[in-house]
């Protein structure tokens, strides 16, 4: 197999409510470039959130008790853990500075995916999706009406991980991909049998793009082109693990 991976420049600063598969459309015609079968859109969470009205302005934020307790420990501005506490099934830890927290999504993760950078606007802050798969299978399904071509979408956010030291983008959301290539019950060249092994396809795709989209670039959308994978609406809630499965709970 083969890939291409490329980033799509020229999407303007989104705003809340705009047509977010029209513009990522007209960046791409604008390098001449057309969509194709097959095609998968990565497509940064910021940009998802922005359409969708996902915003916070911080001076209409009121803390509450708990947040400015936690705020004052851990020297962060109480309107932002206002947000994240409201974001937030449960905390999970805050230590050194650092707030882990579950997400009413069941996403772990730092402050609930709540960012204030490429917000957009100065004391503004940015959400993660109400439903990134949703989110995903929408822009899908807008993308194939206007293309005609068969795509697949993975929203991407970026993450730590448990065992290892900086970052990677993950897929938070998915559309038209199974969540896993698995290779339970194969055999490798030693004839060992594989029992456990399920690559996060979603995930892969994620990290890879953020090779061509950056932070810093204003690329928040990337195309990989010739994955073969048969279309699926697994979406990225499959890979968050059942608590009863979570060493790290």
């Amino acid at each position: 197999m083969k890939l291409e991976i490329f980033p799509i420049p020229g999407i303007p600063e989104v705003r809340p409510g705009m047509d977010l598969a029209r513009e990522i459309l007209l960046a791409l015609n604008a390098t001449h470039e057309r969509v194709r079968d097959g095609d998968v859109f990565a497509v940064a969470q910021k940009i998802v959130s922005k359409a969708e009205g996902r915003l916070r302005y911080l001076p209409d934020i009121l803390p509450g008790p708990a947040a400015r307790e936690l705020a004052a420990k851990h020297e962060k501005d109480p309107r932002v853990i206002e947000l994240v506490l409201s974001e937030s099934r449960r905390l999970v830890r805050a230590a050194d500075g650092v707030i882990i927290t579950e997400t009413h999504h069941g996403l772990v993760c730092a402050n609930a995916g709540v960012d204030r950078s490429n917000a957009g606007a100065p004391d503004t802050v940015v959400l993660l999706p109400a439903d990134p798969d949703a989110s995903a299978a929408r822009l899908r399904a807008d993308l194939m009406r206007r293309t005609g071509a068969r795509v697949a979408v993975v929203i991407t956010d970026t993450f730590g991980r448990a065992w290892r030291e900086g970052q990677t983008n993950v897929a938070i959301g998915m559309s038209g991909l199974p969540a896993f290539v698995k290779y339970m019950g194969q055999r490798d060249p030693n004839d060992y049998e594989l029992r456990v092994t399920e690559i996060a396809l979603g995930d892969e795709i994620a990290g890879a793009t953020e090779l061509v989209m950056g932070k810093l670039s204003r690329q928040p959308v990337a195309i990989v082109r010739g994955l073969v994978y048969a279309p699926e609406e697994e979406g990225a809630r499959t890979y968050v693990r059942p608590s009863g499965r979570d060493l790290f709970r």
